[in-house]
Formats: C-alpha cells, sequence, structure tokens
C-alpha cells in the first residue's frame, strides 16, 4: 500500500504545516482516502481468509478512526507503521493457516496412498498363494492312487480356503483402517468449515456465510425476509470508553440477539457494530418478532470501561425487508440497509 506521507510529499502537501481552515485542508480529503482504503482492505481480508479476517478488519478500523480524525506528523508516520505491521503479522497468520489446511489434505491423501499400496501388495501374495494351489491340483491329474488324489484334493482346498479367508480378513483390516483416518479427517474438514463461518468475536455466523444462505433460499424461493441491526452511537462507546468496552458490548449484543431469537432464525455479525437476522416469514409476522426482539436487546448493559464498570444505555435501529420476485441478494439487502438508516435517521431527529 502506497505510504501516506509519500503521497503527500508528492502530492506537494506537507505533513508538518499546520492545519488549515476546515475545508481548506487538501490532507484532509487524502486521509479520508486513505481511511475509506483501510476500511476496504479490512472488507476484503474477510473474503480472503474468513477465519482471520475479522481480527485485521478491526486492526484497520481503530487506524482508520486515528487518520480521519487528525492527522499531526507523529500520527502518519506512526499509523503507517502500524498498517504494515498489521498487514504483515496477517499475512503470515494466514500463510500458517492455509499451509495446515493443506498439510491435512496431503496428509490424508498419503494415508489412502498407503491403504492402495498396502491391499496391492495383500493381493499379489494372495495371487502367488493361489496359483501355488492351481499348480498342485494340476499334478492331480497324473496320480492314480485314489487315496492320494483325495488327500491331494482336500490339502488343495484347505489351502485356498485359508489364502481367501487371508485376504478377505486383510481387506476388510485395510478398509476399516482408511475408513477410520478418512472418518478423522472429515471430522477435522468440518470443525474447519464451522469455524470458517463464525464470526471470530461474537460466535455468530460471519458475513459470507450468510451472504451463502441468503443466496440459497432465493434459489429454492423461500419466504424470507432479512433484518439489519445498527447499535446507535457505537463509536461513542469506543471513544469515551475504550475498544475493549465496544468488542465487549457486541458480544453481550450478540448474546442477547441469539436469547430473543427464534430457533428457525439465522442470526449473524454483518460487520462492525451491525447484525443480520434471517427469518423464515413474510412481513407481517417478521415486524412483529423484529418488535419483540428489539425491546429484549435494547436497554442497559453493563461493561467494564477505562474507569471501572459503566452502566450504558443501549439502543438500536432496525432496518426489516421482505424478498420480493425477482429481488436478488443485493436488491434485498440494499432494501434493508434502506429502511434501517431511515430509522436511524428518524431516531436522531426525536
Amino acid at each position: 500500500m502506497i505510504s501516506l506521507k509519500k503521497y503527500l510529499d508528492a502530492n506537494g502537501v506537507s505533513a508538518a504545516e499546520p492545519t488549515h481552515p476546515k475545508g481548506g485542508d487538501p490532507r484532509l480529503t487524502i486521509a479520508s482516502a486513505y481511511g475509506s482504503a483501510l476500511q476496504a482492505m479490512g472488507s476484503c481480508s474477510l473474503d480472503a481468509c474468513p477465519a482471520l479476517g475479522d481480527e485485521l478488519k478491526r486492526k484497520l478500523e481503530t487506524l482508520r478512526e486515528s487518520v480521519v480524525t487528525g492527522m499531526p506528523t507523529q500520527a502518519i508516520a506512526t499509523t503507517e507503521a502500524k498498517v504494515q505491521a498489521s498487514l504483515q503479522e496477517w499475512g503470515r497468520r494466514t500463510a500458517t493457516h492455509y499451509r495446515q489446511k493443506t498439510g491435512e489434505v496431503k496428509e490424508l491423501l498419503l494415508v489412502m496412498a498407503r491403504t492402495a499400496e498396502s491391499v496391492g501388495e495383500r493381493d499379489q501374495r494372495c495371487a502367488g498363494q493361489i496359483n501355488q494351489v492351481t499348480a498342485r491340483l494340476k499334478t492331480i491329474a497324473s496320480l492314480d492312487d485314489l487315496s492320494e488324489i483325495r488327500s491331494s484334493i482336500e490339502a488343495s482346498a484347505a489351502d485356498l480356503k485359508n489364502s481367501i479367508d487371508r485376504m478377505a480378513a486383510e481387506g476388510k483390516a485395510a478398509l476399516d483402517g482408511l475408513r477410520a483416518e478418512v472418518k478423522a479427517y472429515q471430522g477435522k474438514l468440518e470443525e474447519a468449515e464451522e469455524a470458517a463461518s463464525r464470526d471470530g468475536l461474537t460466535g455468530l455466523r460471519n458475513r459470507s456465510y450468510v451472504e451463502g444462505q441468503i443466496d440459497r433460499r432465493i434459489a429454492d424461493r423461500s419466504e424470507l425476509s432479512v433484518a439489519i441491526l445498527d447499535i446507535d452511537e457505537f463509536k461513542s462507546v469506543n471513544d469515551r470508553h475504550g475498544h475493549l468496552a465496544g468488542d465487549e458490548l457486541l458480544r453481550q449484543f450478540a448474546t442477547e440477539l441469539k436469547s430473543a431469537c427464534r430457533s428457525t432464525d439465522l442470526i449473524g455479525r454483518w460487520g462492525g457494530d451491525e447484525f443480520i437476522v434471517l427469518l423464515n416469514c413474510g412481513w407481517s409476522e417478521a415486524e412483529a418478532q423484529i418488535e419483540r426482539l428489539k425491546k429484549w436487546v435494547c436497554g442497559n448493559y453493563v461493561l467494564e470501561g477505562k474507569s471501572g464498570p459503566q452502566k450504558l444505555n443501549i439502543s438500536a435501529s432496525i432496518g426489516l425487508a421482505e424478498l420480493k420476485q425477482g429481488q436478488d441478494l443485493k436488491a434485498l439487502l440494499a432494501a434493508a440497509d434502506a429502511e434501517m438508516y431511515k430509522r436511524k435517521a428518524s431516531q436522531r431527529n426525536r
């Protein structure tokens, strides 16, 4: 990512110049663009690696706030260093994450290859034993003594049965071993998929998973309503009480949201201080459920702030939209988002 200081220098703007009157400082425009780039990078990190992207997104969001709220000379260099360090750390952790997943798949393939090799060796060994029995049976034709013929046939039949029984037992053992290995790795892959579909902070489903579920229900033409919830004045909680208190509020809010929703509802963290709920019903039923939900999740929360426990009264703006015929994911979410911002503006006016 381009250096912010170099970008200022290239455009003839000195980071050390005193701040111009509001609206006349080109650094404010550049800082805003830089902050938007950090925000976009955070969103892209969720798509690149859902399991680790949320942590980077939160770090970049914190740095974005420090950039857009003021740009003293020292803050520019400090912010750049923190952005670079965050990206490098995330890159290393992401590479390690995918190397681990690749290693698990590679190990499973090796187990299957070793099993196939052992089956082949077993088949060759049994084939050799059966050939020996066949050769002995051929010699019986040259025998004249009936008693000797009978004993030779009995011995050959016993050897043949033993070879077949041994082959069946070894084959069963090999297959049982392979099944156990495959089951173990299947469990690991399912755990990895489950972790990749969860938000790291709240434990709710993440945005990527929720979008997939919306697409699936649209394809199935299922009845669907979507509610987007945004915590009011969340930024002020971070500013006044610190980001740790903000994170704790998100966790508590997610817990209350799960308690208020029905077992058939799908709950996810949409990003930042926004949450999403998918309801398998039409508008009227969904509206009644959302009104009940709002009464449950809005109210007093106790957070550990910079100066000790803080009791805060938290409210949320909720936008609801029902899936209409011909709508795609983007249009449905845009309708819910617009309704949410309409509610938020109305609340501010009050």
